[in-house]
Order: structure tokens, then C-alpha cells, then sequence
């Protein structure tokens, strides 16, 4: 029998979202909330925020946007009453805290 290789896609870095990760101690749905009141279903949508599933962190929320929305996402937040410990533009740079 003749095996193929299934040649795996990948993108090139210049199509990568730029993405800002964010340590904080809220639940991740009142993260969502915040973020769906302060700047919409459009904007929540535009952030493209994601929670990053990591066992390092216990007790703690670590999500994503892009680097674009970081400005947005931090001020809805605020607005709710939840404070972001550090933000970093890797994983392994939210270890510090």
C-alpha cells in the first residue's frame, strides 16, 4: 500500500493574530459579561476574546484578545470591578505573578 503524508496547513506569522494575554482572579463568565456590557456583541466579537484553559494559574483566569481591543477590554473590566494582574504577550511572561 502506498502511504501519504497528509501535509499539515499552516499559517505564515504575518496572517497571526496579534494576541495579548491577561492574568485575573474573576470567573471567566463575569469576564464575558463585562466585556459583552461595556463594548457590545460587535465589539465582544471584534476582541475575539478567548479563555486559555491552563493548570499553572489555579484560581486564577487567564484570557486573550488582540492587541487591538486590549485598550476596550481592559476599560469594561474596570468598569465591573475587576482588576487585571498583569498582561503579557506570551504564556510563559504571565508566569512572574
Amino acid at each position: 500500500m502506498n502511504m501519504t503524508k497528509i501535509k499539515k496547513l499552516r499559517l505564515k506569522p504575518s496572517a497571526r493574530d496579534k494576541r495579548r494575554y491577561f492574568l485575573t482572579t474573576s470567573a471567566n463568565s463575569k469576564i464575558e459579561e463585562a466585556i459583552l456590557e461595556y463594548i457590545g456583541v460587535l465589539g465582544f466579537a471584534k476582541s475575539a476574546y478567548m479563555k486559555v484553559s491552563t493548570k499553572e494559574f489555579s484560581g486564577k483566569t487567564v484570557g486573550s484578545c488582540l492587541t487591538k481591543s486590549l485598550n476596550d477590554v481592559r476599560a469594561g473590566l474596570s468598569l465591573a470591578g475587576i482588576s487585571i494582574l498583569k498582561v503579557s504577550g506570551t504564556l510563559k511572561g504571565l508566569k512572574g505573578k
